[in-house]
């Protein structure tokens, strides 16, 4: 079962990698992280780290912020 919040993170993360022309071989490389491993976050399959988060970010020139702006409320259980 996937999380809501790293499904939208990883399409964040595969709309911005695709509006600047990189494949996600070419990102991990910039990234300084493995291909499979950004395929992963991409899907919503990996929790990424904090650190992972930021070297992408570097990579593909945003700021975290961009990416995690009006992420939905979740109702706390």
């Amino acid at each position: 079962m996937s999380d809501p919040f790293l499904d939208i993170l990883g399409q964040r993360i595969r709309a911005r990698r695709r509006e600047l022309g990189f494949s996600q071989e070419g990102l991990a490389h910039e990234a300084g992280l493995d291909r499979s491993y950004v395929g992963r976050i991409e899907r919503g399959e990996h929790n990424l780290t904090f650190v992972a988060l930021i070297r992408l970010c570097r990579a593909m020139r945003c700021d975290v912020a961009a990416l995690t702006v009006g992420l939905p409320t979740v109702p706390r259980s």
